[in-house]
């Protein structure tokens, strides 16, 4: 596995903290999915699981051992992964459940099979109910030798304290612009295409270099702020507008970049000292019913409606 500069940085003081005795049985990663928390946890693991990396002083796994191989496999018998599950009806869940915490914490009680440790991840774990959450408490207030846990989560709010203050924390932030600019163009992005996807993905290299790989996400980036832009001079129709956001299947993403551009426009209006505090405070509002409609597209609310309502204010602005 290749790793980012942010995330071997990670991983390197993790593994310093496995050799002097310091790494905790429970590591909660923190960030963005697109700075690759997971992917760094997944390296963590797969390093306290290998038996060649600490004889070869390395500081990811070997890929070359039993475990190593195993693990390429798909068939490691001390690696459990927990996330999302499928439903009775086929479709993923949208929590973990309490089931899978206890399962987790039966095959945790269990000797190691290769005899190296047990290693859990799970992710994104701030996505567990409420029971599961318990459940994993109790784990975490019971650790037993070579039991490892890794926690990858977006958000620490949706995790209770209890569970935080349990677990050694790492809060991924975002790497310096010029340190992301030079990791895109080594992924083979052109500097002029790096420095415009670094802008519109608000520094995040991770988020950005995905932008740049779907050929269809800047352009539609583009196109909400054009037409943004229009309304609110006069210029083009709210309902037209509503009626083919609902339609599109990157409506979640267009309300998104919807909220982004609103926010840019605030910010500069107070950077220049044009804003009122009651205009910042209107186009704040609007931010606010932005996100939220986006919240709302999963219930049977009427999607047209909603957009409609939304440009509407917009135009009004």
């Amino acid at each position: 596995m290749t790793l980012a500069p942010w995330q071997s940085s990670v991983l390197e003081r993790s593994v310093q903290a496995l050799a002097e005795g310091r790494l905790g049985h429970a590591q909660l990663l923190v960030g963005p999915p697109t700075l690759g928390t997971l992917e760094t946890a997944r390296a963590l693991g797969e390093m306290l699981l290998c038996t060649g990396a600490s004889e070869q002083g390395l500081s990811q796994a070997c890929g070359r051992c039993k475990s190593c191989l195993l693990l390429a496999a798909g068939s490691h018998p001390d690696w459990h992964e927990i996330t999302f599950e499928d439903n009775p009806q086929g479709k993923k869940r949208s929590e973990i459940t309490v089931d899978q915490l206890r399962a987790l914490r039966d095959k945790l009680q269990l000797s190691a099979q290769l005899g190296v440790a047990v290693v859990a991840v799970i992710h994104p774990a701030d996505a567990m109910n409420h029971s599961a959450a318990n459940t994993l408490l109790k784990t975490l207030e019971e650790p037993q030798p070579g039991r490892y846990l890794l926690l990858v989560a977006d958000s620490l709010s949706r995790l209770s304290a209890t569970i935080r203050s349990r677990c050694q924390r790492t809060e991924f932030r975002l790497p310096t612009s010029v340190a992301s600019l030079q990791w895109l163009q080594e992924q083979g992005v052109d500097a002029a295409r790096a420095g415009s996807a670094l802008q519109a993905a608000r520094g995040n290299p991770g988020l950005a270099l995905e932008w740049l790989q779907d050929e269809e996400i800047l352009p539609l980036r583009e196109q909400v702020r054009t037409t943004l832009q229009a309304l609110a001079v006069g210029k083009g129709k709210p309902e037209e507008t509503a009626a083919k956001w609902a339609d599109s299947s990157q409506l979640p993403m267009i309300l998104e970049f919807a909220a982004d551009y609103a926010l840019e426009q605030q910010r500069a209006a107070i950077a220049n000292g044009e804003a009122t505090v009651k205009s910042a405070t209107t186009i704040a509002d609007w931010f606010d019913r932005a996100n939220q409609t986006r919240k709302l597209l999963s219930t049977t609310v009427r999607k047209d409606l909603m957009i409609y309502e939304l440009l509407l204010r917009w135009s009004s602005l």
